[in-house]
């Protein structure tokens, strides 16, 4: 799976949280492995122009998603490929963003994390345009972020749990001599 990032927004934004983040997504929502996904961070100006002239709505907003290819969970089994090769572009306004993680009282890192679950479910066909789509889309989209919250956590435990291992054997050496 190949994730590329390109920040243009002239923000310091955690690049490799949101790629776990997309990674963890389309990992859980079956997609081939081959994959290949593009995150875009742009600046306010940049996403008012694309919201404009993609969906003739004045002004930026938070998150929009660009389909390259028609896909379905797991690929289609019949394709004489084994997946699709590009699932498309993911374009988040990190400004934009932080006005509503402070509103909802979270992180901007939080909302960025949200934003990309959001972007890749745009890009594998959901949508939220009608009430049961939006219910469904967005019981998808918290789940999938408190799992990859809950997997990160999970991580760190090990990875500070390996570091107190290390440094106690480390510290055992010292009974090893004559």
């Amino acid at each position: 799976m190949s994730i590329e990032v390109s920040n243009e927004s002239g923000l310091d934004i955690s690049e490799t949280e949101l790629v776990s983040v997309a990674k963890f997504v389309i990992e859980q929502m079956d997609v081939n492995p081959a994959a290949e996904l593009s995150l875009v961070l742009v600046d306010t100006a940049t996403m008012a122009d694309l919201h404009m002239r993609w969906m003739d709505l004045p002004g930026p907003t938070d998150v929009m998603s660009f389909p390259m290819d028609e896909i379905e969970p797991g690929g289609r089994p019949d394709a004489p490929e084994p997946g699709p090769a590009m699932l498309g572009d993911i374009v988040l306004c990190p400004q934009f963003a932080a006005r509503q993680a402070e509103t909802a009282g979270h992180s901007l890192g939080h909302e960025l994390a949200l934003l990309t679950v959001h972007g890749v479910l745009h890009l594998l066909g959901y949508d939220h345009a009608e009430p049961a789509e939006e219910k469904e889309m967005f019981a998808l989209q918290n789940r999938l972020l408190e799992e990859w919250v809950d997997a990160e956590v999970a991580g760190y435990r090990r990875d500070r749990q390996a570091e107190r291992d290390q440094r106690l054997l480390d510290g055992s050496r010292h009974f090893d001599g004559p």
